[in-house]
């Protein structure tokens, strides 16, 4: 019985050390996009490629925080999530 819970639980923790976070996910679909490039190019495609997301979002913050401009406490708070999320 004991066996059983100690290779669960091994099991458990190697799924959850695997798991891959979003920036190792560009990371890997940048990668793939950028077979074929080599160099310069490359070092610019992956600069590019990486930085989208993040330029992106914090676009998306300051158009939601110039929306919400008039709200206040909850209000604001639960409009900023709504926000954010489309």
């Amino acid at each position: 019985m004991r066996k059983i819970i100690v290779l669960v639980s091994l099991a458990l923790s190697f799924s959850a050390a695997h798991a891959l976070t979003p920036q190792q996910e560009r990371m890997g679909a940048c990668n793939k996009a950028a077979t074929g490039k080599a160099g310069q190019e490359r070092k610019d495609f992956m600069k590019s490629c990486l930085s989208d997301g993040r330029v992106a979002q914090q676009q998306k913050m300051k158009t939601c925080n110039v929306e919400a401009a008039g709200k206040k406490g909850d209000d604001r708070k639960a409009f900023m999530s709504e926000c954010l999320k489309k």
